[in-house]
């Protein structure tokens, strides 16, 4: 099965110097089949149209890998709990926010129950240990009701570029030896 890797970026974007934009031009560089998904008013979102546009782009490109990053992990939450996604080979949770966030601009992602079903045969929760988004303590519960894997980072900040993750070499590996 060809790999088919969607990338899916939260509250702000993920371009340039973002990793999500160093993970998409290294798999399209090396002819690899790669979607990253520029979902619409990315500073102010709603939830509904972000659904809507994913759930089309995974229906339409057909991904066996999903690496979300921040609030997409919430979207990716709220359409587990939809009951309108298929299963995916292989999800990346990197980064997700608490589930209570109170951000004023994502008031409507919030709160978010944690799915019993991630449709995704593998899955990996990747964190920091001082994300100011979301505390270990949180990740650690999370990680115990999805009942998934979790890589915690030494003083990643919230894994984006302002914390230095431009090009990221071990998930772009992690990725390729799927």
């Amino acid at each position: 099965m060809k790999k088919k890797v969607l990338l899916l970026h939260g509250w702000g974007g993920s371009d340039t110097p973002h990793w999500q934009s160093y993970i998409a031009a290294e798999i399209a560089r090396d002819y690899g089949c790669v979607s990253f998904l520029k979902l619409p008013d990315f500073e102010s979102p709603d939830k509904d149209i972000w659904i809507k546009e994913t759930l089309r782009e995974l229906r339409e490109f057909r991904a066996n890998v999903v690496v979300c990053h921040s609030l997409a992990n919430t979207l990716w939450f709220h359409m587990c709990n939809s009951g309108l996604l298929e299963d995916v080979e292989n999800l990346f949770l990197v980064a997700p926010p608490s589930l209570n966030s109170k951000i004023d601009e994502l008031k409507n992602f919030f709160p978010v129950e944690v799915p019993k079903d991630l449709h995704a045969k593998k899955a990996l929760l990747v964190c920091s240990d001082d994300d100011p988004y979301m505390s270990m303590k949180e990740a650690r519960e999370l990680q115990s009701k999805l009942g998934i894997e979790i890589k915690v980072l030494e003083k990643a900040g919230h894994i984006n570029a302002d914390s230095g993750f431009g090009e990221w070499e071990w998930m772009l590996k992690k990725i390729k030896s799927l």
